[in-house]
């Protein structure tokens, strides 16, 4: 008898998300290049990410965590919780313990650092397509290691908060507003929101007064 070649399987259906048109041009080419994957949508903002994704529901989704509408961390949770079928590949320039173990949480299947990409990118592809992990060599060991994480006390207990949201939360506690929050640090007002509102909601905060009494317990506001 005979065997006869088995085809090969058709490619796995890729949508690619970047705020940036050159990354995510740059992206797309990487991912065409090998004929195991096929890009099937792309998108520069949020809000058309969630909405495409979830329409094409695509195997594998290149996400950027930080999205213009919502965010990569908030487009994760709502393609984990309507797609579970689709593995997310984070891209991004944050080597943030605090982002990568939130993701984690939500079950992303990769942590890519764009400049690891041209290198990385289909190597984690194949990876996580195969229902594998893939971290990023230059944060894995964030994922397990205990030295550099930014606990506080706040009323729930031991909290982890990333730099960015510490930062904002300082600012906050010494009277700055978002507007102001923003400028200080370089990044978009609804950010500046973002990063108080989760800094405040892990700390167990609902006023600035809160914030305040916490930032003198913690010595940040000298008179």
């Amino acid at each position: 008898m005979i065997a006869t070649a088995q085809p090969d399987p058709p490619p796995l259906r890729v949508f690619i998300a970047d705020d940036h048109p050159i990354v995510l041009a740059g992206v797309k080419a990487l991912v065409m290049e090998d004929s195991r994957f096929d890009v099937v949508g792309e998108a520069l903002d949020g809000q058309a990410t969630l909405q495409q994704t979830l329409a094409l529901k695509p195997d594998i989704l290149i996400l950027d965590i930080s999205m213009p509408g919502l965010n990569g961390v908030q487009i994760a949770e709502a393609v984990r919780a309507a797609c579970p079928l689709c593995k997310i590949l984070t891209l991004t320039v944050h080597e943030d313990r605090g982002y990568l173990r939130q993701l984690l949480r939500l079950g992303v299947s990769g942590y890519l650092l764009k400049r690891s990409a041209t290198d990385e990118l289909i190597r984690a592809l194949t990876a996580i397509a195969s229902g594998g992990l893939y971290l990023d060599p230059a944060v894995a060991e964030m994922a397990v290691a205990t030295s550099a994480t930014r606990l506080l006390e706040g009323p729930v207990g031991s909290v982890e908060l990333s730099q960015r949201e510490l930062d904002v939360i300082k600012l906050t506690a010494s009277g700055h507003s978002n507007k102001s929050v923003a400028a200080e640090l370089g990044i978009g007002v609804k950010s500046a929101e973002t990063y108080k509102a989760r800094a405040m909601e892990k700390l167990g905060f609902r006023t600035r007064v809160e914030v305040v009494r916490f930032a003198i317990s913690k010595g940040w506001l000298v008179d």
